[in-house]
């Protein structure tokens, strides 16, 4: 006859077993999943702006006016930033290491067309790698209104791709919060 102690034990057991086969039905469905994940995610979101299209494309080319509206870059006051070339040109590079929110990585202007667009690259480096391509365009509405639109597109490969089903929600929260800031700070001056 088992012992109660013995039938605890396979109860314990089969409990474990049941747990795992759960926990691995469970990332194996994640897996799949992600199959059907575009590897490529883009996100943009836009603003209207009290201000001429050639005042505020004057202010936005210049990476470092982010430190003022930036959700990113506010992220972290303390971060180390260094800089090369001449903000506001292409080549010019932002670079940042910051907390644990802000990370690492760079920004460059790949590209001005303008009063238009600026076209900026970022390499994120911490807390995880990859590159995104940033444009920011702007387009009259009025003599004294701009349309900003401030976009990201990047890329993870499979099974990272997963994390594009919560891509658009969560870096358009952010791109919101720094256009009403940039708003903010544009219509003061």
């Amino acid at each position: 006859m088992v012992s109660q102690r013995m039938f605890n034990k396979i109860k314990t057991m089969k409990m474990l077993l049941n747990i795992l086969i759960g926990v691995a039905g469970f990332i194996a469905l994640l897996l799949i999943l992600a199959l059907f994940v575009k590897k490529e995610y883009t996100v943009a979101r836009q603003i209207i702006i009290n201000k001429p299209q050639g005042e505020v494309f004057a202010y936005i080319r210049h990476l470092k006016n982010q430190e003022h509206y930036s959700k990113w870059v506010m992220a972290d006051p303390d971060m180390k930033k260094t800089y090369r070339g001449t903000d506001g040109t292409p080549g010019f590079v932002y670079a940042w290491n910051g907390n644990d929110k802000a990370g690492q990585g760079e920004q460059e202007i790949k590209h001005i067309t303008e009063n238009e667009k600026l076209e900026i690259e970022i390499r994120f480096i911490r807390p995880f790698a990859g590159v995104a391509q940033v444009p920011m365009t702007t387009e009259t509405v009025s003599p004294t209104q701009t349309k900003v639109t401030w976009g990201m597109t990047g890329g993870n490969p499979y099974p990272l791709n997963l994390m594009h089903l919560f891509t658009d929600n969560l870096l358009g929260k952010d791109l919101e919060i720094s256009l009403a800031t940039l708003k903010q700070v544009v219509e003061k001056n």
